[in-house]
């Protein structure tokens, strides 16, 4: 139901309100009749009448002109439609009361017919001006919405444009580090792997391979280079090693979940394959998946089509399939702990990546690259491999192939004080009993024949962030009693691995965990 309108009857003659009452309140409105201009000011501003009939000659006090004045100049009344009531039907009253703020008048004796139009007409006019003005508002605040969403926008495109250029700038970093033209090695054997890597990088088509070898031959750089050489350079890389996935989250792993699928799904969580859609998925030390993730894998390499956990609706995925495997993934299907329909879904295409030991040729090169690659790092200057460290070790069979050799390097590098590395600073996990008897200089009885595990530090490093915030490069010497260049070393290969991230600069720089 609609509310009743008001109508403020300003007039010092009760005969005058009385008969204007008599006239409007059968038309439905509500009447609130004053006898003087200083008593319709004070109700005006606190009632609020939808119209004021205003007699212009009141002896008494303030007059109509004055009284409309004072209407016109007051923001709480200033809207208020105002109609004189005037005895005086001559030009100069009527301008008068135009040039005081009235909107019409109505000349005495009183019309009662044209008293109830004229306020019906003003009444409307009123109406569908305070709804103009309010429509007006809600305009101005539409495209003032509009204009700042459009800046919002905006900034959001640029900001996608320039993170779509920096990723496209990283992508080409990407592609530059791992193509192949960065192998080290010239060996016939990695000649013909580079070979093939070409070959899967030119192909129009998309071809899952699989890249066998012992572990530490370079699996990982091998699937890198085929990426990021392809036409899916553009898309991710998303490694996994299977062997570390728990059981019971492999599925989640692998195809993600929705809210509330499981105890502590507490959020939606996309799965390595909808994160690699458009690029490639690695699939490291696949002869460790579960049989019943094989069969669900199975599937989506030959449909294409993955279903999160706990969700009923499915999606289309395009995504290429590296896999890396152990030599022994063969004895696995005879053994039946691998499917074997899986294999060659997985092997349309094979590169098999051979052991260190058996390209003895490519060591020097690969030493070489460690060592000045590590003394980049730490801040040293170039150190060189003495004859004797290098007969050493083209003399070692490498158990943990070409991880083993960076390995050694690197500690090596630390442990020497001078520009040469001598063989008293290599240390390797064991050797064979052959080739001990063929090494011409023999680790010294006080070196330890134990394995070098840089990431113990690291791992004392991120506890030490993750405990007090951040660390700067005096703390991390502090922590592992280093010297400036191996603490400044390990920070940043924590930077480059993105598990921290550098804050300020010179002496103030301090780095914090890569959320912070």
């Amino acid at each position: 139901m609609e509310a009743r309108q008001e109508i403020l009857i300003i007039d010092d003659l009760s005969s005058n309100r009385a008969l204007l009452q008599q006239t409007l309140e059968p038309q439905g409105y509500d009447i609130i009749a004053v006898p003087s201009g200083e008593i319709g000011l004070s109700i005006a501003e606190q009632s609020r009448p939808d119209l004021i009939l205003l007699d212009i000659i009141m002896p008494a006090g303030m007059d109509g002109l004055e009284t409309c004045r004072r209407l016109k100049a007051n923001p709480a009344t200033q809207e208020i439609p105002v109609i004189f009531i005037t005895a005086r039907d001559d030009e100069a009253s009527i301008e008068a009361g135009f040039e005081a703020g009235a909107v019409d008048y109505i000349t005495k004796p009183y019309r009662k017919k044209e008293i109830q139009l004229r306020v019906e007409t003003h009444l409307k006019i009123s109406q569908l001006n305070r709804s103009l003005q309010r429509q007006n508002l809600e305009l101005k605040a539409e495209i003032s919405r509009r204009e700042q969403a459009e800046l919002e926008r905006n900034a959001a495109v640029d900001a996608q444009q320039r993170s779509d250029e920096h990723l496209r700038h990283l992508s080409h970093q990407e592609a530059q580090h791992w193509d192949i033209e960065g192998f080290i090695g010239q060996s016939p054997t990695l000649a013909r792997i580079l070979d093939t890597v070409r070959r899967l990088q030119k192909t129009g088509i998309t071809i899952n391979v699989l890249i066998t070898g012992e572990s530490g031959t370079g699996k990982e750089l091998i699937a890198r280079a085929i990426h990021s050489g392809g036409s899916r350079s553009h898309g991710a890389f998303i490694p996994v090693n299977c062997a570390a996935i728990p059981t019971h989250l492999a599925e989640s792993t692998f195809f993600g979940h929705v809210r509330g699928a499981f105890t502590g799904a507490d959020t939606r969580r996309q799965g390595c394959f909808e994160l690699a859609d458009g690029g490639t998925l690695f699939l490291d030390e696949a002869s460790e998946m579960p049989l019943d993730l094989q069969a669900k894998l199975l599937r989506v390499l030959e449909d294409g089509v993955i279903t999160p956990v706990g969700s009923a609706q499915s999606r289309q995925v395009d995504v290429r399939v590296l896999t890396a495997a152990n030599a022994d993934l063969h004895s696995k299907i005879s053994a039946g702990a691998f499917r074997e329909d899986l294999y060659f879904r997985l092997a349309r295409m094979t590169v098999e990546v051979p052991p260190l030991r058996t390209r003895q040729e490519d060591i020097p090169l690969l030493a070489q690259h460690f060592l000045a690659t590590f003394a980049t790092d730490m801040g040293r200057k170039h150190v060189n491999l003495s004859p004797a460290a290098l007969a050493q070790l083209q003399d070692y069979d490498f158990p943990g192939n070409v991880r083993e050799l960076k390995n050694i390097i690197e500690r090596a590098l630390i442990e020497s004080e001078n520009d040469t590395i001598q063989p008293e600073h290599l240390h390797f996990i064991h050797r064979t009993a052959g080739s001990a008897s063929r090494s011409l200089f023999p680790s010294p009885a006080r070196v330890p024949e134990t394995p070098y595990y840089p990431r113990i530090e690291t791992e004392r490093i991120l506890a030490y962030v993750e405990r007090y915030g951040s660390i700067s490069n005096a703390e991390c010497r502090d922590l592992l009693q280093v010297d400036r260049h191996r603490a400044f070393y390990l920070l940043e290969r924590l930077r480059h691995e993105q598990q921290l991230v550098r804050k300020g600069s010179s002496r103030a720089t301090r780095y914090h965990p890569i959320s912070a």
